[in-house]
């Protein structure tokens, strides 16, 4: 890979994500105003509520995909896919621990629901399907899509931004239209866990089209996870410094 490519992937990345920047913040301009006037400003908090707790169950997903990219660059740049095939498998295998620990710590954190929304105006019942909607959608990306890492270290992540956020312009712009009709907050959760399975079998898709040959299996990576303690190594690293950054902030 040489530098030209290299910086033309850049220009077209950052060209990518500032046209997608504007876009999303004229749309959000729109649709945060129709969602409080719909669905109210408490859905809208228990939402981000939700969220913030799903954020914090994925620190532990912290430093593994900047090692794997890292561990990357060097195969991509001399073309070679067997390495790189091995490589995104054991970042496959690593990914589904990450993804069985969030999945077993937010069953445990949701069965504390009962106290921590005691006082709310929303039934259990919703206040758990959002949650787990959430969590269905988060853990599609340690399970379905790791693959992506590959974009992403090939400076291809324009790829990844320009379908991701197009899937997500267009489900926000559904949720407003089925909002103002129906205010059913099921139906505006059930479109963004619908969204996610969309958007993993679109990018996957991309995937398969873009690297034909990447045959990357989290079952081979578990295998092979020990002839790479660079990764382990370097993991730890960034996540100490993450961590530390999460921390201060």
């Amino acid at each position: 890979m040489n530098k030209e490519s290299r910086t033309n992937k850049s220009l077209l990345n950052a060209r990518v994500n500032l046209l997608f920047y504007f876009l999303a913040l004229l749309v959000s301009f729109f649709s945060r105003k129709v969602f409080l006037d719909h669905l109210g400003a408490d859905f809208i908090g228990l939402t981000g509520t939700l969220g913030n707790i799903l954020g914090f169950l994925n620190l532990a997903e912290l430093g593994v995909g900047a090692s794997v990219s890292y561990a990357l660059y060097q195969p991509i740049a001399k073309g070679n896919r067997d390495e790189i095939c091995r490589i995104v498998s054991v970042f496959g295998s690593l990914y589904r621990y990450i993804g069985c620990f969030v999945q077993a710590a937010g069953i445990i954190v949701s069965a504390f629901f009962p106290l921590m929304f005691q006082h709310t105006i929303f039934e259990l019942g919703i206040i758990y399907f959002a949650f787990f909607s959430l969590l269905t959608s988060s853990l599609i990306g340690y399970f379905i899509n790791y693959r992506s890492i590959l974009l992403y270290a090939d400076q291809k992540n324009y790829v990844v931004t320009a379908y991701f956020q197009t899937a997500i312009l267009i489900k926000t712009l559904v949720q407003m239209g089925l909002v103002c009709y129906t205010a059913n907050l099921y139906l505006w959760v059930s479109i963004e866990l619908v969204y996610s399975f969309i958007h993993a079998s679109i990018l996957n898709w991309k995937i398969r089209q873009t690297y034909p040959w990447l045959t990357a299996s989290a079952a081979v990576g578990n295998r092979m996870r020990s002839q790479y303690p660079e990764i382990v190594q370097k993991t730890k690293q960034v996540f100490v410094h993450k961590m530390k950054d999460f921390l201060i902030q």
